[in-house]
């Protein structure tokens, strides 16, 4: 009975319980059931074959014990030899086929729970990939991690340890209590009334256990967030700058221990339910004894001792899968209860609608319209990020947004590729709304260049190819030499197998941004998009930068987004952003004669002298 006795699987759930959640908790719904069998029916020939295995192993297991009492009677006290031998031979083979079966049912159910995991590892990661920029800004990685290791993982125990051990104890009970009642139903009555002692005492472990494990797996979300906040490259560097170690390591002892806590009381719950149904359960032949005794001493029953000998195994056999079913019922609860946290994820609305009629346009002329755009970024937010914005940008052309922190500058950049959509008006490329148009189709056209670039960890061809798979090693240069980053690559021992590290790191800020331009080139889109490209960078990289800029914004419709003006001179419209609406508009002189917003920007940071030598 290896399959028999292996415990239930599975994850507690992680966030905190709710007053609501603590009402409601645990109830398997035909709902949740419904959907969780969906993930089992497209195995189900295998399923049949795991249970066929389960039921014949189940049945061969229970032979050795109905063999017993002809063992007993024929064998032993009928001095029968070779009725002896040939019984307990059979025995034996009976034991080792029901093993046999049980080591391929082990294996079918394990590919069964793997596939299965399987599909649910690769619908999670692919409803994540399509979730908006906003769901990324707004929830903590952890916890997402959590959902595709450990919460998905758990389903491997829940299908091949839970649902198997459920399927194949309910079997043993069914066959046990048959085999009883046909063997002598007075004494398989009495050794039947003890079950409902074990069966009243479990509902409330199960609610205990519940509430214990949801807290212990809102721990562990904790843990997975500090760690992946503190372990990486730039948090490292903050903790080391500002001498945080000790208290980083605080946190997470603080939380480890709680964690541990919650894990032991997980533990626990329970057990002393447990140590009363052992005892229970070895009661049960001694009634068999006494009962048999009775009878056959005192009211003269056609019992022979080997018919008491087999009721007490079957009764052995009977309370084992009991016993495992009562602890399984807390397991079954939790297993639910991983499914509910992963369906929880599965639920969670993309944000970014796609059009199944969407538009897919043969070719970009690149015509930009805002047309009294509004945004926020949550019904929480009072104020809009953008409030009525309207502009245009024609073809070919080049326009430039500035303004202060916070006007919402890089907003504009987030609603065209549609990483969030507009709350109200319209954004329109060639004429269409970009809610109308194929969403895969709409940003392979447009290229963004951030101020915080990313680089994967690999190389530098790695990195580049992420524009283009396909794209041959002389375009790669061609695209580096607009980028002004060939020299750099050219000078380095491995030069495109060059390892860049975790993010980027072993190359300088101007030599990721201009890596950045060069896989934007290789990507050849018909709208770029540059997002405070040279902020954070020296004179040198800026002007490298910006030379490789000026072409991309004669030949590319393009918007830039700076704070350092220098940046936006060759651009053929400025746009003044602040407070979410566009105050000015001009070209660099109309807008330093106008004496507003930009002026004030361009005084600070070229000086007022500089300013009255353009004004001059």
């Amino acid at each position: 009975m290896a399959a028999g006795m292996r415990g239930g699987g599975g994850h507690a759930p992680s966030r905190p319980l709710t007053d609501e959640e603590k009402k409601n908790a645990p109830k398997l719904t035909w709902p949740l059931l419904k959907r969780v069998a969906g993930y089992l029916l497209p195995y189900w020939p295998r399923l049949i074959l795991v249970a066929l295995c389960i039921f014949v192993s189940s049945f061969l297991a229970l032979m050795p014990a109905m063999l017993t009492g002809r063992i007993v009677d024929e064998g032993l006290i009928g001095g029968d030899l070779n009725i002896l031998l040939l019984l307990i031979g059979a025995s034996f083979c009976v034991l080792i086929i029901s093993n046999l079966l049980s080591v391929f049912e082990n294996w079918l159910s394990a590919w069964v729970a793997q596939h299965i995991t399987f599909d649910m590892r690769n619908k999670m990661f692919r409803h994540l990939l399509d979730m908006s920029h906003g769901f990324f800004t707004e929830n903590r990685q952890g916890e997402a991690i959590t959902r595709m290791t450990s919460d998905i993982g758990g389903v491997q125990s829940v299908i091949s340890g839970t649902l198997t051990s459920l399927v194949q104890n309910s079997i043993l009970v069914i066959l046990a209590v048959i085999a009883m009642y046909r063997t002598n139903w007075i004494l398989a009555t009495a050794g039947i009334l003890l079950l409902p002692l074990l069966i009243l005492p479990t509902k409330q472990a199960g609610v205990k256990r519940w509430s214990i494990a949801y807290k212990a797996q809102a721990k562990n979300d904790e843990i997975n967030q500090i760690l992946s906040e503190t372990m990486s490259v730039s948090g490292q560097m903050l903790i080391k700058l500002f001498q945080r170690e000790k208290a980083e390591y605080n946190k997470y002892e603080k939380a480890n221990a709680e964690m541990t806590s919650l894990n032991i009381k997980e533990t626990m719950a329970g057990r002393w339910l447990r140590a009363m149904v052992g005892t229970l359960v070895h009661i049960g032949p001694l009634a068999i004894y006494l009962f048999g005794g009775l009878l056959m001493l005192q009211y003269g029953q056609d019992l022979t001792v080997g018919d008491i000998t087999v009721m007490v195994a079957l009764i052995e056999r009977l309370y084992r899968p009991v016993n495992m079913l009562l602890n399984m019922q807390v397991d079954i609860i939790r297993s639910m209860a991983v499914f509910t946290r992963i369906f929880e994820y599965y639920d969670i609305p993309a944000g970014i609608k796609k059009n199944p009629e969407a538009l897919v346009p043969k070719s970009l002329d690149g015509l930009v319209e805002f047309r009294n755009v509004t945004f926020r970024y949550s019904a929480e937010n009072k104020a809009p990020a953008l409030n009525g914005v309207s502009f245009v940008v024609e073809p070919r052309r080049s326009v430039a947004v500035v303004g202060p922190s916070g006007a919402g500058k890089t907003t504009i950049t987030s609603l065209l590729p549609r990483l969030y959509d507009v709350s109200g008006g319209g954004i329109f490329i060639d004429g269409h709304d970009v809610r109308d148009l194929d969403l895969a189709w709409l940003r392979a056209n447009i290229g963004l260049v951030t101020q915080d670039t990313y680089l994967f960890s690999g190389t530098i061809r790695e990195n580049l190819l992420y524009a283009d798979h396909a794209a041959s090693d002389e375009r790669i240069m061609t695209a580096c030499k607009e980028a002004n980053i060939y020299e750099f690559i050219r000078s380095l021992p491995k030069g495109l197998d060059t390892e860049v590290g975790n993010r980027g790191i072993k190359l300088s800020g101007g030599e990721r941004q201009r890596l950045s331009i060069a896989r934007v080139i290789l990507k050849n889109p018909g709208l770029i998009i540059f997002d405070e490209a040279t902020s954070s960078l020296d004179s040198i990289s800026e002007k490298l930068i910006q030379a490789a800029i000026e072409p991309l914004l004669k030949a590319k419709t393009s918007i830039v987004i700076a704070h350092r003006l220098s940046t936006i001179m060759a651009c053929d419209d400025i746009l003044v952003l602040s407070g979410g609406k566009i105050t000015e508009r001009g070209s660099h002189h109309e807008l330093l004669e106008l004496g507003g917003l930009y002026r004030a920007l361009y005084e600070t940071q070229f000086g007022e002298s500089a300013s009255h030598g353009m004004d001059a």
